[in-house]
């Protein structure tokens, strides 16, 4: 199980330096068009990001690899790719880079391609349950094996008393190496963020209900006035 970082003050740090460790960070994605208060919230996220992998670098060891989903390239040319990614993820590499971090690639190409084209089929939607059910089953295998193929990049390139910091959507079923020690960021400002979302989801699907009802309504009401003027209109027999 990977550890919380609030744990590790109620450990021996000296424990924890050796062998193989990952910090792994939950990507969180705004874009310019997001509403204020969203961006607000992962500005707040990112900077205790930044804060926690400073006290872990300080009491466990500093970051010496860093990985990042969607980006298959390594050094610069990782980085510009993350750049337009991420920028927030992207400064902390950064700043981790500059200290002496190597930016290894942690994606195939190929199998990323795969997954998204996929996904992309699954937002389509279908008409035949037999093709869905067909597309849902490509689909898994090929995440399947993009996220086996994650972890052995780590356990390749992840060398012994070295840390690594890892970008990686939240929930995401990767089963890291054995011998590496996994420590979870999650700062305080995360619940804000899903708190946040699932206020909007809520919010939206009130909203969706009332105009539903409302076109509903104004449907009814019209389809009646349509009718009441039509008997007025037809002569008595």
């Amino acid at each position: 199980m990977p550890e919380q970082l609030g744990k590790i003050e109620r450990l021996e740090a000296e424990y924890f330096k050796g062998g193989k460790k990952l910090y792994v960070v939950p990507l969180v994605y705004f874009g310019e068009d997001a509403p204020d208060e969203y961006k607000e919230r992962c500005g707040c996220y990112w900077h205790q990001v930044a804060e926690q992998l400073a006290n872990l670098a300080a009491k466990i060891g500093k970051v010496n690899r860093i990985y990042h989903e969607s980006v298959s390239q390594s050094g610069e040319d990782g980085m510009k790719v993350l750049e337009r990614l991420s920028p927030s993820s992207h400064e902390i590499a950064r700043t981790q880079c500059n200290s002496g971090a190597i930016f290894e690639p942690i994606e195939e190409r190929a199998l990323l391609e795969e997954v998204m084209d996929w996904q992309r089929c699954l937002m389509l939607g279908f008409m035949s349950d037999r093709v869905a059910n067909k597309v849902s089953e490509l689909y898994l295998e090929a995440a399947r094996k993009r996220n086996e193929s994650m972890a052995r990049k780590i356990s390749e390139t992840l060398r012994n008393d070295e840390a690594g910091l890892l970008f990686i959507t939240e929930g995401r079923s990767v089963q890291f190496p054995a011998d590496v020690e996994v420590f979870s960021i999650f700062p305080p400002a995360l619940d804000e963020i899903h708190r946040w979302l699932r206020d909007q989801a809520r919010t939206g699907l009130g909203k969706a209900r009332e105009e539903t009802k409302g076109q509903t309504e104004g449907e009814a009401e019209g389809v009646e006035r349509k009718t009441r003027g039509k008997r007025e209109e037809e002569p008595e027999r």
